[in-house]
Order: C-alpha cells, then sequence, then structure tokens
C-alpha cells in the first residue's frame, strides 16, 4: 500500500465518516494504529498485535473507555490522523473470526437460512461476522486454533482500515441487514453446518 502523504490526508477523511456512521449506530469503536511506509503509527507499548491483522491496535491507552464516547467524540478523535477503525468487542458487540473459506461457506449457510449478517474480511484471509454479544463459543468450535471469538477485552479491524497488503472491506454492509445483528448461536450454527463442506480445520 502506498501511504504518500496525499493519499494519507484523503484516506483520513474516509475513515473518520465511516467511524462517525458505526458510532452513530452504536457501535463501540475507537482508533487504530496505521501505516506508514514498512511501520506503524500509534501503536501502545503496553498492548502487542495480533499478527493477523498486521499491527493494528488501539491507540489510546484508555481505549476501552473511549468506546461508545458517541459522534462527536468520535469526529474528534479521527480529525488529525488516519487512524485505523477498530471495534472494540465485547461492549455489546461481540465478532466471529473465520478463516476465508470457512467464513465464505458459512456466508452461504446464512444466505439460505434467510439470517442477515453484516460480514468483513481482510486480505489476509479472514472474515470477521459481527454478533450480538454476551455469548460463549461452541466447545466443538473452541477446540479449532483458526476459530476465534472477539469478545470482552479484544478488538477486530472494521472496513475501510488499513490491513497490510490492504483493506479491510465488506462482503456485506451492515445496511444491507438494516444494521441488525445475529446471535452468535444462529451462526454458529452455520460454522457447524459448514465445517462438513470445507477441508478439517487442525485441532489443538
Amino acid at each position: 500500500m502506498d501511504w504518500t502523504d496525499t493519499w494519507r490526508d484523503a484516506f483520513r477523511t474516509e475513515l473518520r465518516a465511516e467511524a462517525v456512521g458505526f458510532a452513530r449506530h452504536g457501535w463501540p469503536v475507537v482508533p487504530g494504529s496505521y501505516p506508514r511506509g514498512s511501520h506503524w503509527v500509534g501503536r501502545s507499548s503496553s498492548l502487542r498485535a495480533d499478527m493477523r491483522y498486521h499491527g493494528a491496535i488501539p491507540v489510546h491507552a484508555d481505549w476501552a473507555q473511549l468506546a461508545g464516547c458517541g459522534p462527536e467524540r468520535v469526529a474528534e478523535l479521527w480529525s488529525r490522523h488516519p487512524f485505523s477503525v477498530l471495534l472494540a468487542t465485547g461492549m455489546g458487540i461481540d465478532a466471529l473470526d473465520l478463516p476465508a473459506e470457512l467464513g465464505r461457506a458459512t456466508a452461504i449457510g446464512l444466505r439460505v437460512t434467510g439470517i442477515p449478517v453484516p460480514i468483513a474480511a481482510t486480505p489476509t484471509g479472514r472474515w470477521l461476522f459481527p454478533v450480538i454479544g454476551a455469548g460463549a463459543l461452541h466447545f466443538e468450535l473452541a477446540e479449532h486454533p483458526d476459530v476465534l471469538l472477539h469478545s470482552r477485552g479484544g478488538w477486530v479491524p472494521l472496513p475501510p482500515s488499513p490491513c497490510l497488503p490492504g483493506v479491510v472491506h465488506w462482503r456485506i454492509k451492515p445496511e444491507m441487514c438494516g444494521w441488525q445483528l445475529p446471535r452468535l448461536d444462529e451462526v454458529t450454527d452455520a460454522v457447524l453446518a459448514a465445517l462438513d463442506e470445507v477441508r478439517p480445520l487442525a485441532v489443538r
């Protein structure tokens, strides 16, 4: 990704607008680090990056307190830098994180059963399914290291956050689902059904 100053300044406006939009719909978003050349800007030394996202982590030590702060405050937070947009999970919304092949099969199953669900994808091959929070991961899925549930104390990047070597993008946008989220068990049922259609995942 070519992070020239001109490109970065233009992209900042888009990231800010998206962050404000999420906040208006009650999604708890916080600013995340962003790439400049081969380096990441804004990474807190107290946090470790999840390598699936190549370094996108909250830039504020009090990020958990900032989550859900409302559209006006969110607009201020993104006013000067092209911060990534991170969803703070465990605050009403969690995120089921699947490898692309399993994510694709799960999405097909959800579509067949008529369950609307926003789906984001990263250029590193992960599909993210936001769900209503407070659920627990099914024991069969908990045994697979490639299936993750991001909940309390976690975060995931939302579109159009940078994620080397590209950006996070929507497979299904939230507005296509009326900004409604499914329960975790609804998505879990589709994942379990999809497991028979994809190659076996490694078990711990």
